[in-house]
């Protein structure tokens, strides 16, 4: 099955374009164009064309304008590698909106969260291989999430590091009329060390019409290591308060694993087309001593529907050491979730938090 794509043989109303540092406003006839970028000096025996400009860097404290498209289409794909933690952030604004739809950092959103190589915190290499996203050696990031617009879209990433980042990617897009019942691509990145005997929210204050579309969720173990993933994930839909209208049974049996992902009673980590925990981080002594998590859904064929409003959480719950009574934990989550909805984006998104707060620690 190829999700969203249709029938790949059929002629189509088109135009095929890409951005990348080689062609920044993805113009027809000016790829590979520089004469003068971060390349030229390896290509001085070549000359223009090969591979002036294979990169981009973003100063400390900028923000940079990856693609800025004007007219109708659909962006295709997403590549992107480079500097990895959360001090990057992706934001995509769609028809001239203020508000982006999509706030995250770029490590969450592609599963690689626990990831800080600025504070030397390096995880092990963990693929994904899914429909709709992957993560291949080394720290190659696809996407390939359709993200239709009408008007305009505008992608950029932020520099929050002291230092400089740089960026390799390539934006495939094409220009096309989209269908009237179309909605658009939506991320929202959050993190909280959960108080006892909360549930964590993933997604709140969403208003319009749509479906959510998938969970990246990473978990951190504070405290004892023991077993963990005993929460129920709940969904909200269209004005439920005090009960939702769907909740599953565990957080292993949402992500499609049971009995505690134990293969010879070891933790063991799978990426499959629509779930996968794919980072599984046992503690190696010395300052490492936190189990770490990192797990997907996507919900391509079991889309969860919403005609006004959504709110997913999450309960942090393990088993105390006897096994028989439940413990509220109080661990470190962060997720993104990710939904398609019409718009306006709503302005009631929380703020991301400053640099100190959105650490790996």
């Amino acid at each position: 099955m190829l999700p969203f794509f249709g029938d790949i043989s059929l002629i189509r109303d088109a135009k095929s374009r890409v951005i990348s540092p080689e062609n920044r406003t993805g113009g027809k006839g000016m790829a590979a164009m520089d004469e003068d970028g971060v390349g030229a000096a390896c290509a001085r025996d070549l000359g223009r064309g090969w591979k002036i400009s294979p990169f981009i860097r973003i100063a400390s404290g900028e923000t940079a304008v990856l693609a800025d498209i004007e007219g109708s289409g659909r962006v295709q794909s997403l590549w992107i590698t480079g500097s990895i933690a959360r001090d990057y952030i992706l934001r995509i604004y769609w028809d001239g909106q203020e508000i982006p739809s999509v706030e995250t950092p770029v490590s969450d959103f592609f599963g690689y969260g626990w990831h800080d190589h600025q504070n030397k915190i390096k995880m092990e290499f963990a693929p994904i291989n899914s429909a709709v996203m992957s993560v291949n050696p080394c720290y190659g990031f696809m996407s390939y999430w359709p993200m239709p617009f009408r008007k305009r879209c505008r992608i950029t990433i932020e520099n929050r590091n002291e230092t400089s980042a740089q960026y390799y990617y390539s934006i495939n897009y094409e220009l096309t009329g989209v269908p009237e019942n179309a909605a658009y691509f939506h991320a929202q990145w959050r993190r909280m060390v959960v108080p006892y005997a909360q549930e964590y929210v993933i997604l709140d204050g969403v208003k319009g019409c749509g479906q959510l579309v998938g969970v990246m969720l990473h978990a951190g173990m504070n405290g004892p290591n023991l077993w963990w993933g005993e929460g129920e994930i709940k969904f909200y839909l269209d004005g439920d308060r005090e009960f939702p209208t769907i909740a599953y049974t565990g957080t292993e049996d949402y992500f499609g694993g049971a009995w505690g992902w134990s293969v010879n009673d070891k933790y063991t980590s799978y990426s499959t087309q629509y779930v996968g925990v794919h980072q599984i981080h046992e503690p190696g002594g010395g300052e490492d001593m936190q189990q770490r998590f990192a797990m997907y859904r996507w919900h391509l064929p079991d889309p969860i529907r919403f005609e006004s409003d959504v709110k997913v959480t999450i309960q942090d719950l393990g088993w105390r050491r006897n096994g028989k009574i439940y413990l509220a934990r109080q661990d470190d989550f962060a997720s993104v979730a990710y939904w398609y909805q019409t718009l306006p984006t709503a302005p009631a998104f929380p703020p991301l938090p400053c640099r100190n707060d959105m650490e790996v620690i």
